[in-house]
Order: structure tokens, then sequence, then C-alpha cells
């Protein structure tokens, strides 16, 4: 026989593991639930031969609670620890930042693995949990976990709010400065890009960024010579043809920068040529 006591002095936390300890699919369970001082005790009794398999639902069932019931004020907790001069604003996005992360299969499964391991090794030793004083003291590769997850979610936030202050910079510049052409194409496939005037003559891509002190900071990859190229030609209207008929990253960052004078085509002459040029498959051409 086996006999493990749950501690908590939160009910909703105590209603959740009646009801899961109940769905238990085993034999020879029987669950009590009492208060006694300050907690209300929920103790599952296991007469079974399946010890084992007992104890698996057991961790199961007490590690899916404390992800569901803990790990959020933990997160904020460190949160306001290590990064307290961030706003509230700004600590709310790094939140919802990191709980994306922990959807991620193999970040979930990492942290249900360590608190999985830790109640098994707890209960090799113990037969009563208080499950606040286990969560706050006995978690610590858990907490790792997410204390790295924070710092994961602090540098990308950190990352998106100066990109976003880099592309506002670029928009005003090119708002506040006086158009060099009237009309650019853009012709754009494979992360390659061509330029072309009105007459759909060829414009040279600038090779060089010794001038390019709007770039100095943040790079925008095998197309960083293509925007030097357009902040010095500022043209007024700036046709994009897709050829590869999807935006990346890049022709998103066009847009903010460039705003209206953006419009994005991929069904035009230009681009019937250029896809004939590179054998581009389209759903158009299947």
């Amino acid at each position: 026989m086996k006999s493990i006591c749950i501690k908590s002095n939160n009910k909703y936390i105590i209603d959740y593991l009646l009801k899961d300890f109940s769905k238990i699919d085993l034999d020879n369970i029987y669950l009590s639930n009492h208060t006694f001082k300050i907690y209300d005790n929920v103790i599952v009794h296991y007469t079974g031969d399946s010890i084992d398999t007992f104890q698996n639902y057991l961790c199961n069932i007490l590690t899916k609670c404390i992800i569901f019931f803990y790990e959020k004020k933990l997160l904020k907790n460190l949160l306001d620890y290590n990064y307290f001069y961030f706003n509230d604003i700004e600590k709310q996005k790094i939140l919802e930042n990191c709980i994306d992360y922990f959807n991620d299969i193999d970040t979930y499964n990492e942290k249900y693995e360590s608190i999985f391991r830790s109640l098994e090794s707890y209960f090799e030793e113990h037969h009563s949990l208080v499950l606040s004083g286990f969560v706050n003291f006995r978690l610590k590769q858990y907490r790792e976990i997410l204390d790295y997850n924070i710092d994961l979610a602090v540098s990308n936030f950190l990352i998106e709010r100066e990109y976003h202050e880099f592309i506002d910079i670029l928009h005003l510049y090119v708002n506040s400065r006086q158009c060099q052409m009237d009309v650019v194409h853009l012709v754009y496939t494979n992360k390659d890009s061509i330029l072309l005037d009105k007459n759909k003559d060829l414009i040279p891509i600038d090779s060089s960024l010794l001038e390019a002190k709007y770039l100095s900071d943040i790079s925008f990859s095998s197309n960083d010579y293509c925007l030097n190229t357009l902040l010095n030609i500022l043209p007024n209207k700036l046709y994009i043809h897709l050829i590869n008929e999807y935006e990346d990253e890049f022709i998103s960052t066009l847009k903010l920068i460039f705003d209206a004078r953006v419009s994005i085509c991929n069904d035009c002459d230009i681009c019937h040529v250029y896809r004939l040029t590179n054998n581009v498959v389209t759903k158009d051409n299947l």
C-alpha cells in the first residue's frame, strides 16, 4: 500500500487534484479530502501492486498542476526581480513572448521532464508534499529553465524594439527628403533584388555601404545594398514585383519604411518575364 498526502491552501488546486486523481485508470485507489490547520489535504491511497504505474500517474498530474497554477506567477516574479527597470507594459509583452516559447514542444518537454523527475525523487523519501513549498524550494532546475527563457524573451524584446526604432528613423528620413526618382520597380526573387526605372532600364545597385550610415547598426542580410540604394534614390512610387509570390521580412521592412509609396505586384508583364527567366513555378502556371 502507498499513501500520498498533497497539501495546499488554494481551493482551485485542491479541486483540480481531486478531479484528476479520480480519473486515474487503476483499481484500488481511494481519495479523501480534509482540512488541517491552514492546509486542505488531498490523500491518495493505493493498495494495488502497480506502484510504479501509480507513481507515474501521480507525478504526471502534479507536474501539469504546477505548470498550470504556478508557472505564470513564477515567471512574473523572476521578471520583476531581474528586470525591474522595465515598465508594466514592457513586462507584459516580455511575459507573453516567454509564454509563447513554452508552447514549443521541445521547451515544454524539457520543463515537464524537470518537474516530473524532481517529484519522482521527492516521493522516494517522502509521503507528504506541501505543494507551494515544493515549488518554491525543490525545483531548482525548473527555475533555471524559466530564468533562461525570460532572458531569451528579454533579448528578443530588445532586438524587436531596436528594430522598430530603426524603422521609425528610416521612415522619418524618407518622408523628410526630396524624391530623386518618380517610379522604381523592385523585382524580388529568392532574396535577390533587381531595380528598374520607369522605362524598365536597370538601376545599378550601390555595392558600397561606406555611406550607409543608416545601416550601421542593423543588417538586412543580402538586401543591405538594395535598401541602401533605395534610400539614396528615394522613389516617389515603389512597385515591388514578387516573383515567388510571397513576402518575407525584407519586403515587410520596405513596406514599413516607404509606407504608402509601396505597391505589391505579382501578375504583370515584368512579373511574367522574370518568372520565365528564373523558371519560377507559381500556382498560375502549374
